[in-house]
């Protein structure tokens, strides 16, 4: 099994909105912003590649929304998910799996293209199934009215529309050494791939952990629908983490691929960041 870290570009964030009830003195020092109280946040993917399967973990914000919707988020970087694909010697033709942590459109978003002739939204990844959490289709197909500006409809449906859809109901290994949690603070179901690699344990850790920054209890984002939820789910899989020694890989963290942490006297806190390849070797 070999993993691969697919960088698909940068999106800009209210840093409020994303720290919670954290005052900005405390957690700028963590993770800064600029003068519009804007924090630049990656949208950083995973590719599993075992044997035939070329599994894909998200697959960033996509490019088929309007301007307008696009200017919103100051995107920015060089990357792209069919770039870095290509980077690694694979096209989206070649991936087998997409495992989609939640539907919120920085997660998605590429999950759904135009076809060339821009009639007709179809799977961007041909061949191959679409992995998600029943629990989360179901609150993102009837969405709330907090987060269903999160939830795009052009990103979501024709995923079912053209039969490409797999559903996971429960906490359960989906693939060979690759094994789905479930969590359900940030948005209903999130579902949180632990891959198996050698003697080592990656986790996609998705908006559970958005970065290292967020690693005391506390760093909880305004965006999550049951903050004390989040919290339990924390502070529980924080504790399980640093017992275990897990990699966690870190979907938005600007700066930093991965983490692990460890316990301390305050509570769970940072122990290492590194690169992947760096954490695996």
């Amino acid at each position: 099994m070999k993993l691969h870290v697919i960088n698909t570009g940068n999106l800009k964030l209210d840093g409020g909105a994303m720290f919670g009830v954290v005052p900005k003195v405390m957690w700028s020092k963590l993770y800064p912003c600029d003068e519009n109280n804007l924090c630049n946040w990656s949208m950083r993917c995973l590719l599993v590649e075992d044997g035939d399967r070329k599994v894909l973990i998200d697959c960033g914000i996509g490019d088929k929304q309007s301007e307008k919707f696009f200017s919103n988020y100051y995107l920015n970087g060089d990357d792209s998910l069919s770039g870095s694909l290509a980077a690694v010697g694979f096209t989206m033709d070649d991936i087998t799996d997409v495992i989609l942590t939640h539907l919120h459109f920085d997660h998605c978003g590429g999950a759904v293209k135009w076809n060339p002739e821009h009639t007709d939204l179809i799977p961007a990844f041909k061949n191959a199934t679409y992995w998600t959490s029943r629990q989360q289709w179901e609150w993102a197909t009837n969405p709330n009215n907090r987060e269903k500006a999160s939830f795009l409809k052009e990103n979501i449906l024709p995923i079912q529309e053209k039969g490409k859809l797999n559903l996971v109901e429960n906490e359960t290994e989906i693939l060979p050494g690759i094994s789905i949690r479930l969590f359900f603070g940030h948005t209903e179901g999130q579902a949180i791939p632990m891959i198996k690699c050698g003697d080592k344990t990656v986790v996609y850790m998705a908006d559970l952990l958005p970065s290292a920054a967020h690693i005391p209890l506390p760093y909880v984002m305004s965006y999550d629908t049951r903050p004390l939820i989040t919290l339990e789910e924390k502070e529980i899989f924080m504790k399980e983490a640093a017992e275990n020694g897990y990699i966690l890989f870190l979907e938005h963290d600007i700066n930093n691929e991965c983490c692990t942490v460890q316990l301390t006297e305050k509570g769970v806190r940072v122990k290492e960041k590194l690169p992947l390849a760096a954490a695996l070797s």
